[in-house]
């Protein structure tokens, strides 16, 4: 038999005489022998043997009979591990999004004080590295400025400047092309490391690489479009104004606008996903994961989600209309609100004018009429903003008579309401006042806060991704209890 020693009997041995030995038995007391054993006074020292055992064996080197052995014991509805479901996009990530979105918001009013102080001309060339940094001194800028003198806007329009002005109209286009670089560095090198970092699910993983494509495009616009405005050409025309493409200012307008709008919504959507995914919890004003399913799949719900995307559609299509009164200069005429030239309606004549059209047989008159007449285009701009005020209006009056919706849709049912009157009456006091700097900044920061607010609308009766659906499938069932990694 081989007696082994515990570690308060080894430490009682070291104070104990050699002559009295002290030891301890790890048996069954039950036992006669042992009992003898342990009450009687030995004559000898007992011999004590200690037996080296073999460390255990890892996980990864047992065989598999070992587990099919002990897994019977083993409850069949065992929580399952986060690996098993799809990767939730991390709160994080929807932070950072709207932090990208607001540096949108940002470049786009920023864009608008570009134009409206006629300085997007000012810079001839574009370098996408070397053009971030100022000129340094006096040769540097007088280099500049005998560029800018050679363009049509300089010959045409602004021949009377000196540098100092040119340097303040150098600087405005400066800002806003940095402010463009600087949110291309803000979105791609977090989006690289969200995703290495697997913080995002499968289907924003996606979008995020749709939206980095948009903002490259978007610069690609932005100098597309100031290349339209230094074209020779124009100076071969007789009458015309030094300006760019309205064409190209309404894409690279709304090239900006559906970025924001995309990434505000993402955003929003990861949020309320995460929500959902982790915690069970409802979102819009809802109770529970299992009433928000309920909820947003009723009849009532679904046509309503339905009228508010074509809003949006609505909102959109009037900003870029918006865009070409920008690009034609129609906002200085008729600035009388709401007849033009002392009628609701001009005259067809002035809607429809022969000279623009260029087809021989006049076919093209029409659509060249709604996109380059300067009055058709701020007549198109006040149907499309009219219209949009009174379907504002309506799905408000709407929701309020929809119980059913969720609380937050009705809320922010009311709050298009109100960033729609807003926007007409910046919209009415940059006409009558002839469009100042500052009123028409504050227009054009409008349609943005419009927008939001109806993309947050939209939000609020999103359906849940396919990543928050089957973490919300894996609680119901009782896979699942707590949260996804990375949730704290």
């Amino acid at each position: 038999m081989v007696l082994r020693p515990t570690p308060s009997a080894l430490l009682r041995s070291l104070r104990t005489p050699p002559s009295q030995p002290v030891f301890s038995l790890r048996a069954h007391t039950s036992s006669p022998i042992l009992r003898h054993l342990s009450t009687s006074r030995p004559t000898t020292s007992p011999r004590i043997s200690f037996t080296r055992h073999p460390p255990p064996t890892p996980r990864s080197q047992l065989p598999p009979s070992f587990f099919s052995r002990h897994s019977s014991s083993a409850s069949p509805s065992a929580p399952a591990a986060d690996a098993d479901l799809p990767p939730l996009t991390q709160p994080k990530v929807a932070k950072w999004l709207l932090g990208v979105a607001g540096l949108i918001f940002g470049v786009i009013v920023v864009g608008g004080v570009t134009r409206l102080t006629e300085s997007g001309l000012s810079i001839t060339e574009w370098k996408p590295v070397t053009g971030v940094r100022l000129p340094s001194g006096d040769a540097e800028w007088e280099e500049e400025f005998e560029k800018y003198r050679q363009t049509p806007e300089f010959k045409l329009l602004n021949h009377q400047i000196d540098l100092a002005s040119f340097k303040r109209i150098y600087f405005m286009e400066w800002a806003h092309r940095v402010w463009g670089r600087a949110i291309g560095l803000a979105f791609v090198f977090p989006a690289g490391y969200f995703i290495a970092r697997k913080q995002v699910s499968r289907g924003m993983k996606w979008g995020i690489a749709g939206l980095a494509f948009g903002i490259g495009f978007q610069g690609f616009l932005g100098w597309y479009m100031v290349k339209s405005g230094l074209s020779e050409e124009l100076m071969a025309q007789p009458g015309a104004v030094p300006r760019v493409s309205q064409y190209r200012l309404a894409a690279h307008l709304g090239a900006a606008l559906a970025l924001y709008g995309a990434m505000l919504y993402g955003a929003l959507g990861a949020m309320r996903d995460f929500k959902l995914g982790s915690h069970g919890l409802g979102v819009s004003g809802l109770s529970s994961a299992a009433e928000t399913a309920r909820v947003l799949d009723l009849r009532e719900v679904r046509r309503y989600r339905n009228l508010v995307r074509g809003a949006v559609g609505l909102v959109f299509l009037t900003a870029l209309s918006g865009a070409f009164v920008a690009g034609l200069d129609a906002g200085l005429l008729y600035n009388e609100f709401p007849l033009m030239g002392g009628r609701l309606v001009p005259g067809s004549e002035e809607l429809f004018h022969p000279a623009y059209a260029k087809a021989a047989d006049k076919s093209d008159l029409w659509w060249r009429s709604l996109l380059e007449n300067p009055t058709t285009v701020q007549f198109d701009h006040r149907v499309l903003a009219t219209t949009t005020l009174l379907s504002t209006l309506a799905l408000t009056l709407l929701a309020r008579r929809t119980p059913t919706l969720p609380p937050t849709t009705i809320r922010l049912a009311n709050g298009i309401t109100h960033a729609a009157l807003l926007q007409v009456g910046l919209g009415i006091s940059t006409l009558l006042y002839l469009v100042p700097t500052p009123l028409a900044a504050a227009h054009q920061a409008g349609s943005v806060v419009l927008l939001s607010a109806y993309v947050a609308l939209l939000a609020s009766l999103r359906k849940p991704g396919a990543a928050a659906r089957a973490w919300v499938r894996a609680r119901e069932a009782g896979r699942i209890g707590g949260a996804p990694k990375g949730s704290a």
